[in-house]
């Protein structure tokens, strides 16, 4: 029987605006792909990369001119050559590990290789803004055990929000992402409050193409790689610059290569994070089994939108679950 192929462009409002260095994201649109094989479905859902410019209405027209080839049928590593690594290969090779356990009847993290899948303990974001601002959200998010803190590259204030943060929340892991705002001198700046607040992990500190800048500089810390390594073939390019790489399934275009992503990192003695680009759990599920080979687990995005699909994915004393139901053999379209 032939696939049939459903796309479709989904606005997704987020409850409040969110604020990182250089954007403020009021919405974060989404592709949504869907594979029809008589009463078996595959969905993916995914936002694309917007440094990339990489959105949804490019995303659905690069799906649609495959169309012919999608519903003749085609496999997950035929795929990764059709289509570079990118927000629409992360939707439509999604759907195809769902038509793939639906069709073998057996979970996708079982067809991932693993025996069983455990909550996992995930990091709650706190967007940028007035230190007491940012403190007062952490403190509020209180069932969370880790948290993500966004910061805007200007050391003073971002060592004011970090320290206001650690006052509020004595006990969490702390992690902080600077989205590419910093150079060596303003690192150099911030490094000494990261230290003293106990700070576990800072995230792309450095703008994408100048990783070279971090060559000589004191790491107190692990730096995390996310927008400098999107795929593959960045991670072997530019490893040697980062401590940690952070794997996102709309940057490297889906859950086969994250997989892959993750056993090239464990090889060349990285540690593994997952994120996404917010979205609904649809986007959620499969970062969810990415993130059971993972050392940092950073899957909040459902919790940001003004309303997530139901089943969702469940959020109990600071972890994520996703079961069945919500992606895999047991969902409800």
């Amino acid at each position: 029987m032939a696939i049939k192929l459903e796309l479709h462009n989904e606005p997704l409002p987020m409850s409040a605006p969110f604020r990182i260095a250089g954007h403020v994201f009021e919405a974060m649109p989404a592709t949504v792909v869907t594979l029809r094989d008589g009463d078996l479905f595959g969905r993916g859902e995914a936002a694309g990369v917007y440094y990339n410019n990489d959105h949804p209405e490019a995303m659905l027209a690069a799906l649609e001119a495959l169309r012919p080839t999608i519903e003749a049928g085609l496999d997950r590593e035929t795929l990764r050559g059709l289509l570079p690594p990118g927000g629409a290969r992360n939707a439509l090779d999604c759907a195809l590990w769902e038509l793939e356990s639906q069709r073998a009847g057996v979970p996708v993290w079982k067809l991932a290789g693993l025996e069983q899948v455990r909550p996992l303990l995930t990091t709650f974001t706190v967007g940028a803004d007035e230190p007491e601002v940012m403190a007062g959200r952490a403190a509020a998010y209180t069932q969370a055990r880790a948290l993500k803190l966004k910061l805007t590259g200007e050391p003073e204030l971002d060592a004011a929000r970090v320290r206001a943060v650690r006052a509020r929340c004595p006990q969490a892991w702390i992690g902080v992402d600077a989205n590419q705002g910093y150079d060596a001198a303003g690192l150099r700046g911030l490094l000494p409050a990261l230290v003293e607040t106990s700070v576990a992990l800072l995230e792309q500190p450095c703008a994408r193409g100048r990783e070279s800048e971090l060559e000589g500089l004191e790491r107190p810390l692990p730096f995390a790689a996310d927008e400098s390594i999107l795929d593959l073939a960045e991670l072997e390019a530019r490893h040697h610059h980062f401590d940690v790489v952070n794997i996102k399934l709309d940057k490297c275009g889906g859950l086969t290569e994250g997989l892959m992503m993750a056993r090239r990192a464990r090889e060349l003695g990285k540690q593994v994070m997952v994120g996404n680009m917010c979205g609904t759990s649809l986007a959620a599920a499969p970062a969810f089994v990415l993130g059971q080979f993972c050392d940092v687990v950073d899957l909040d995005g459902p919790i940001f939108l003004k309303q997530d699909r139901s089943p969702s994915v469940r959020y109990e004393d600071g972890t994520i679950f996703c079961g069945e139901q919500v992606w895999g053999p047991l969902a409800i379209p």
